[in-house]
């Protein structure tokens, strides 16, 4: 075992990407300024679905990829951020919307707290494997929909079946491809670091 290998190893434990950047409270603030504008950035890639309230947008993959990058507590940040600045006004929803009377504010809910659990299990190591990395985006994707689908109902008067046909089957292929995205990205990053360290 090499002596270079060892301070990445010891680096990596309970650390999450953002960790990398030297710590101070201005880095904490920009990079939660910075995953909610991402978010929000991302948001407005949408895509109308046929028959349903709710659009394709980006917004879901980047609300993942902040938690993970970021941690639970920074990534709690950043979309509450994300979602309070968005029922205030700032037009960056998706399809440049805003407020919480929507009937797709249930997903923005469920982003909350998906970042927050995803950036939870990247601090135990979630996001350094293809394997685990796909495991993390999938329990949050289904705690997006945990949310967003039954406030869907009740905003709606869909039936639970109907939301479910509206506000999840629709999207599922496209979560696929978004979490294979990050089943590449993100344990790519990690060895990256760790070729530097």
């Amino acid at each position: 075992m090499s002596t270079a290998a060892a301070p990445v190893r010891s680096l990596r434990a309970g650390t999450v990407l953002a960790d990398l950047i030297p710590a101070s409270r201005a880095r904490d603030i920009a990079l939660v300024v910075g995953g909610a504008a991402l978010t929000g950035l991302a948001a407005q890639i949408s895509v109308p679905v046929p028959g349903s309230p709710v659009p394709v947008s980006g917004q879901t993959f980047a609300a993942l990829l902040v938690g993970t990058a970021l941690g639970a507590r920074r990534g709690f940040l950043a979309l509450a951020l994300y979602a309070v600045a968005g029922m205030a006004g700032v037009p960056w929803f998706a399809q440049a919307s805003s407020g919480y009377g929507m009937p797709s504010f249930g997903y923005i809910l469920g982003m909350l707290l998906a970042s927050t659990v995803v950036g939870a299990l990247a601090r135990r190591g979630a996001d350094r494997s293809v394997l685990r990395t796909a495991g993390a985006m999938v329990l949050g994707s289904a705690l997006i929909y945990a949310v967003g689908v039954p406030y869907l109902a009740l905003a709606t008067g869909m039936t639970l079946g109907q939301a479910v046909a509206a506000g999840l089957t629709p999207f599922l292929i496209g979560d696929a491809l978004k979490a294979a995205l990050a089943m590449g990205a993100l344990p790519a990053a990690w060895k990256l670091v760790g070729r530097k360290g």
